[in-house]
């Protein structure tokens, strides 16, 4: 029976939220500290997998327990952990992030023991949707997520623009109505999957290997679409998101934007466009369209906003809409880069939010208008916040510029007019983030900020880990793409086939 690492490494924050659940509620650096040791271990496992994973074979590999274990058997459901080119980056980012987002919340002193417990679950689960390769148990990772986050921005969120109370419930309802469509679409899709081939199997192997009426694939793509791309913060379901990251507090913001938001991206890719092929071709111009209309909307909101937290999350959004262009491609260099924006942007992502944190920590606003030479005192931090902000312009030698520059190569060449709209969002994208931090960090250096202190010793965490894969990532991309590669050529292949067949 072969070693379970993937539900050693799945249990790894779980086991030190219950540890937790023994510590006396004064010993919050404890706390902390196991905490950072369950996220670490995580960390350790999802790295020894990740290169130890055979490139070269691809497909299905680290299967626990060497099969997957029948759990519910009239439903066909098992327990089925495994991972591939595909998943295994989003394992990578969960982990790296999960791990920075504890030495985020190091100055917590708030109720920090049900802050480190909520987290470690929130850790747990998004990982669980990307291990799972059993569409229900794919489903309960899923619904998992929802709920720690609610509670974690209504205690811990900020009350500045909007007030947490509304940030958590809106973000709660998009995501809900989101899941709705989506298990509209996977009943369907079980149910009809059982009728043609007279047998019960929820894997996502299985269900892609049923052949489904066109028609059928058409209506279901949709409501995955939905789905997913709610989740996705798809222009026009966007607006929750930039309001979620407002009132969260900023390990929240930094899970949410960088892997949360993922999960719409791998689900669309895994479920939707593997197993209804025919609706993914259906539907990709409309979904090319949406993503273009996100890029522009979203990074024109980003232009106006003066709130720091406003702008990285209405940046975000244009963002995810590079990940829909390349997925509507269909094509191996469009998805490619799709995937590996979607890691580019959740180690970016995560790394602005932590330095948004501990600006905040320190001066108590995020109003860009009353800030200005913060990297007199805090030169270490604004490092960071320069680093994130190069990366997402697409600086090249930082890990966002080669995932872009695929997805416009890929998307030129199918929908034309449409790419040349989302690369003029680039130049919006650098006057947001140069303005920004301009704004922030340079100028002459202001009284009122004069006890500001550079970040030290934990703080140190996010910068180092987030920093390192974001040079790491662009002056080695081939560390991604090659891994990436490996299995989002497999699922073309099939669609390949699957339209063939289909007569398309």
């Amino acid at each position: 029976m072969n070693f379970p690492v993937l539900t050693v490494t799945l249990l790894a924050p779980i086991l030190a939220a219950l540890f937790i659940v023994f510590i006396p509620r004064e010993e919050e650096k404890l706390c902390k500290s196991v905490a950072a040791l369950g996220t670490g271990v995580a960390l350790a496992l999802s790295l020894y997998v990740y290169f130890a994973y055979n490139q070269n074979a691809g497909g299905l590999q680290f299967v626990d327990f060497g099969r997957p274990i029948p759990w519910i058997r009239d439903l066909g459901v098992s327990y089925f952990l495994a991972v591939d080119g595909l998943s295994l980056p989003m394992l990578l980012l969960t982990n790296l992030i999960g791990f920075a987002a504890v030495f985020a919340s190091w100055n917590v002193n708030h109720r920090t023991k049900e802050l480190m417990i909520l987290l470690l679950i929130l850790i747990s689960g998004v990982m669980g949707t990307f291990l799972a390769q059993d569409l229900f148990i794919f489903l309960l990772f899923y619904e998992v997520v929802v709920i720690p986050i609610y509670i974690m921005v209504i205690i811990w969120g900020s009350s500045k623009r909007v007030t947490k109370e509304y940030a958590g419930m809106k973000l709660t309802i998009y995501l809900l109505i989101g899941s709705a469509f989506l298990l509209v679409g996977i009943i369907a899709t079980f149910i009809k999957s059982i009728e043609i081939t007279g047998t019960a199997n929820m894997s996502f192997q299985a269900l892609a290997q049923v052949d489904f009426p066109e028609q059928f694939q058409i209506y279901m793509f949709a409501l995955m679409l939905l789905g997913f791309g709610s989740l996705l913060s798809m222009w026009p379901f966007h607006s929750w998101s930039p309001d979620g990251y407002a009132g969260a507090p900023t390990a929240v913001s930094m899970i949410h934007a960088g892997v949360l938001k993922k999960i719409g991206g791998y689900g669309l890719i895994r479920l939707a466009v593997f197993v209804m092929p025919l609706g993914a071709k259906f539907w990709a111009p409309w979904i090319a369209v949406l993503g273009v209309a996100g890029v522009a909307y979203a990074a024109m909101g980003a232009l106006a906003q003066k709130d720091l937290k406003y702008v990285v999350g209405y940046s975000s959004v244009s963002h995810m809409g590079y990940v829909l262009l390349g997925i509507a491609s269909l094509g191996i260099i469009g998805v490619n880069g799709a995937v590996a924006n979607m890691f580019a942007h959740g180690v970016m992502a995560a790394l602005f939010f932590s330095m948004i944190g501990f600006i905040y920590e320190r001066t108590h606003t995020r109003w860009i208008p009353d800030m200005g030479g913060l990297s007199h005192q805090a030169p270490r931090l604004s490092v960071g916040f320069m680093m994130a902000s190069m990366a997402s312009l697409g600086l090249p030698g930082l890990i966002s510029f080669v995932p872009e520059f695929t997805i416009f190569v890929e998307s030129f060449k199918i929908f034309g007019w449409l790419a040349v709209i989302a690369i003029a969002g680039i130049i919006i994208t650098a006057l947001y983030v140069l303005r920004a931090g301009a704004n922030t960090l340079f100028g002459p250096a202001k009284s009122e900020f004069s006890h500001i202190k550079d970040l030290r010793g934990p703080e140190m965490v996010p910068l180092v880990v987030l920093g390192s894969v974001l040079v790491i990532g662009g002056l080695l991309p081939s560390l991604l793409f090659d891994m990436v590669n490996s299995g989002v050529a497999p699922i073309l292949a099939h669609i390949n086939d699957a339209l063939q067949i289909g007569g398309r």
